[in-house]
């Protein structure tokens, strides 16, 4: 198994979970992939953490216009705790307000005129949410 130096961001959603990766001293996120929300994903999960070598997890918590927690933070906090009990990972979370929204401009200035995949948005969210953790974590190894 590699060394753990990678940090996986996590952007949950009832149907889809978007993946990205980044090194913990480059710092440099890329999408992963796009989970299906089902019975299997911790299971999943866990081989994405094994074959990326991940020493941490960061899940995106969604918040409100005027910074409230209302319910879709919840079930992102409680997939958070999900995570922690059946991984050996720590596990964090990021902000990811208007992430979905600022992934979808991206990849639509990438292909004009084209539909952009909820798959492409999801998986560009969580590298957003990795880069919003990496602003709020300026110094020092995370890892």
């Amino acid at each position: 198994m590699a060394q753990a130096d990678y940090i996986l961001g996590l952007d949950y959603g009832e149907k889809r979970i978007g993946v990205a990766v980044a090194h913990a001293i480059a710092r440099l996120p890329r999408q992963l992939t796009t989970l299906t929300n089902s019975p299997s994903v911790m299971t999943e999960i866990q081989e994405i953490v094994d074959r990326e070598g991940v020493g941490l997890i960061v899940v995106g918590l969604p918040r409100s216009m005027d910074g409230q927690v209302h319910a879709q933070a919840e079930r992102a906090q409680n997939f958070a705790d999900e995570i922690a009990a059946h991984i050996s990972v720590p596990v964090e979370l990021a902000d990811e307000t208007l992430t979905s929204v600022q992934a979808e401009q991206i990849l639509a200035e990438r292909t004009p005129g084209k539909p952009v995949p909820k798959e492409a948005i999801d998986s560009m969210s969580a590298t957003l949410i990795l880069e919003r953790y990496f602003e709020e974590h300026q110094t020092g190894s995370v890892a």
